[in-house]
């Protein structure tokens, strides 16, 4: 399936990982788990990549399929089903079993002539084909695939371009798991889910009878489905290998600490008592040699133990210092979006009230991103207008880290973000971000998931936003980082609109206000709401 040997993991001239050696197979399902930036998402990218590596080899028996955290962008025109049956091949056949039965009803009147048979035998050649590819059946099971990941019917025929964000992830998640690849490499599969499809998710997993390596922060996800777990440790630059299910490693990860610190802790104790004997023993010359023999073996007791591993480092979030405003800041009057022929928006009105905290509910594609990328003015609304009072000062986080360049490094993104800020100010706050060193002048474009998402939040920390409009702001984050982002917006004196679908981040936000979508309901908050978080 998947064989790895003595293979070095580098970005530029940093090495992640070194002298790396696994094997994956058919039914192993591997959690790859790591803080943000030890190199998950670069490790199944080169996973998938058919291009020979610098070092080491990378043997790939079978098909593959990879979902990487930012998909490859398809057709805007092509529909959902064209898109998900692409992953067999299946839309062309469908599309040539169409147009031959339409050929062979433009002939019918003439069935026995040469331009009939001509158009019966091509008829016959297109079914062959689509059978071929599992036919009606595998029309059903993509149907059944897009259903199980929240993606209703009346979607199904609309092209890709008119989606939501979240829905086009589905898409692609949905076209990766109906591939049926003998080893599938998933980044973040949940991202954008809601509970019932995680849910589902989690049952196709556990049943999948191919290779799975999994990089995911949802630690149920992982307890319910990996039997072997890879942690990246970059301060190491190694791989570690556990051939056990994720409860399992935790507790043996605990354990290991606890011996660590005992074991270090009686060698520091003995090694503390010989040096004692051997200062004293230093005095006369008769005991010199003696003294120098057991400091050695001091040294020797220490160099024998494993040192506690140090605790890994964590972003120091912080959320800008909202400058004065008035009242209400934002507010907006009968909007109205469409994409195509999609009405996203109907009508919404809403109202920002200085310092207040409203959550926006609705399920993929009832236009929560939309309604933020207008009230942010990156978008600009079809009906409606959206009113900036007296000091507005947004502060906009998109999901698909859309403030981001890709192209300009780490440290030019944050020096755009904010212009007022000296290269060393810079700096100190990229290291604040842990962008340290090098790190800042990587392209964005090459940073993982959650670093692209600590650093659209560092672009916000000089900016002065007293309305902070927070799309998805915990995805990607590993659980230290996320803490951070919860504590930060928990504290914000500012304004916060915020769409989510982590229960902890509500919690955060304790919201005084809820807009429902499509609808475009706004209501008191009410613990009644809370249900709709999951189901969104």
């Amino acid at each position: 399936m998947l064989s790895v040997r003595d293979v070095d993991l580098c970005v530029g001239a940093r090495t992640l990982l070194s002298g790396i050696s696994f094997h994956v197979g058919p039914g192993d399902r591997v959690g790859l788990v790591g803080r943000n930036g030890a190199g998950k998402s670069t490790l199944l990218k080169t996973l998938a990549d058919p291009a020979p590596t610098g070092t080491g080899a990378i043997t790939r028996t079978g098909s593959l399929g990879h979902l990487a955290q930012d998909p490859a962008a398809a057709d805007p025109a092509a529909t959902v089903t064209d898109r998900i049956l692409s992953a067999r091949g299946l839309d062309e056949a469908v599309r040539a079993l169409r147009d031959a039965e339409a050929a062979l009803a433009d002939g019918a009147d003439g069935a026995d002539s040469a331009d009939g048979r001509t158009a019966l035998a091509a008829y016959a050649r297109a079914d062959d084909a689509f059978q071929a590819r599992g036919g009606y059946a595998a029309e059903a099971e993509a149907a059944r695939v897009a259903a199980g990941l929240g993606l209703p019917e009346r979607v199904l025929g609309q092209p890709v371009g008119e989606l939501s964000g979240g829905q086009r992830r589905r898409v692609e998640l949905a076209r990766m798991l109906f591939a049926r690849p003998d080893t599938l490499l998933l980044d973040e599969p949940t991202n954008h889910l809601d509970r019932d499809s995680v849910e589902w998710l989690r049952a196709f997993l556990r049943a999948y009878p191919g290779g799975v390596v999994l990089v995911s922060h949802d630690v149920k996800l992982l307890a319910d489905v990996v039997n072997r777990v890879f942690h990246l440790d970059p301060g190491r630059a190694a791989l570690d290998v556990h051939n056990t299910t994720w409860p399992a490693y935790l507790a043996q990860r605990a354990a290991d600490e606890r011996r660590r610190t005992r074991e270090r802790a009686n060698a520091e104790r003995k090694a503390t008592a010989l040096r004692t004997q051997a200062d004293r023993m230093r005095a006369h010359v008769a005991t010199a040699t003696a003294a120098k023999n057991m400091a050695r073996r001091a040294d020797r007791l220490l160099a024998g133990t494993e040192p506690a591993r140090r605790g890994e480092k964590v972003a120091r979030i912080r959320l800008p210092e909202p400058a004065p405003c008035g009242r209400m800041p934002l507010g907006a009057v009968s909007l109205e979006k469409a994409y195509g022929t999609l009405k996203v928006l109907h009508g919404v009105d809403l109202a920002v009230d200085r310092g207040s905290r409203l959550v926006v509910l609705g399920f993929n594609g009832a236009g929560k991103t939309t309604l933020l990328r207008l009230l942010a003015g990156r978008e600009t609304p079809d009906a409606g207008r959206v009113v900036r009072g007296h000091g507005l000062r947004v502060g906009y986080f998109g999901q698909e880290h859309d403030t981001l360049d890709g192209e300009s490094t780490v440290r030019e993104n944050l020096a755009a973000a904010a212009p007022g800020l000296t290269d060393g100010e810079v700096r100190r706050v990229l290291g604040s971000f842990l962008f340290g060193g090098d790190d800042a002048d990587k392209p964005a474009k090459v940073l993982s998931g959650g670093e692209k998402t600590r650093l659209a939040l560092a672009g916000l920390v000089h900016s002065g936003a007293n309305v902070l409009l927070l799309d998805e702001p915990t995805n990607n984050l590993d659980p230290a980082s996320r803490d951070e982002v919860l504590a930060a917006v928990g504290t914000y004196p500012g304004a916060i609109v915020m769409v989510t679908h982590d229960e902890g981040a509500l919690d955060a936000l304790r919201p005084d206000r809820v807009l429902v979508l499509p609808d475009g309901t706004e209501d008191l908050w009410s613990t009644e709401y809370r249900e709709l978080v999951s189901l969104a």
